[in-house]
This record gives structure tokens, sequence and C-alpha cells, in this order.
């Protein structure tokens, strides 16, 4: 993540994921159960375009799903693709998830 997101903060909505910034905001769609968090739909407003503003909301909330020690199914492609490049992640994928073996 680059050094300008580290400190602004993850805000979880009633259906999204967000950050803020610069007046603008990167955000994943998901859906949560008792135990997994679906992760739908990642998008940064156009201001944000090449800034790293979308994956520094895709690691923050990786960390989220981590930490309440629930498992993520990546529908999203975006954030699909972020765990491939970043396999260490994988270690949150529920293992049950269609394309587990594809990560």
């Amino acid at each position: 993540m680059k050094p300008e997101f580290e400190n602004i903060p993850l805000v979880k909505a009633e259906k999204r994921f967000e950050i803020e910034f610069n007046g603008h905001y990167a955000f994943i769609d998901y859906r949560e159960t008792m135990h997994q968090i679906s992760l739908i739909h990642t998008e940064a407003e156009p201001e944000l375009a090449g800034t790293g503003a979308a994956a520094a909301v895709v690691e923050k909330t990786l960390n989220f799903i981590e930490e309440s020690e629930k498992k993520l199914l990546p529908f999203c492609p975006y954030v699909f693709a972020f765990i491939k490049k970043h396999p260490e992640w994988k270690r949150i994928v529920d293992e049950r998830f269609e394309g587990y073996d594809k990560l």
C-alpha cells in the first residue's frame, strides 16, 4: 500500500467498505454472513485512477476480514487478481470457494 493511504481509516458502511482520499472514494461492495464476507465489486472514483486507492481499500478490507476471523469469498475480479498477486492473502480465503485452486 502506498504510504499516503496508510493512515486513512477504512469505513464499513451498510453494504460497502470504503476509504476517502482527497474528497473522493474507493470502495468494495460486500455481503456478510456469520462466518464469511463476500467481496462483490471494487471501484474507485475516476479522480482516483492510478493513485493506488483501489489496492489500498482492498488491502485494508482484507485486514479487516482477517481481524474479524471470517473467511473471504473473493467474487470481485479485482480482489481475486489482488490475491493472486499477493498470495499470502490466500490464508483468509474460504477453502470451499469455487476458484480457490486458481489463486
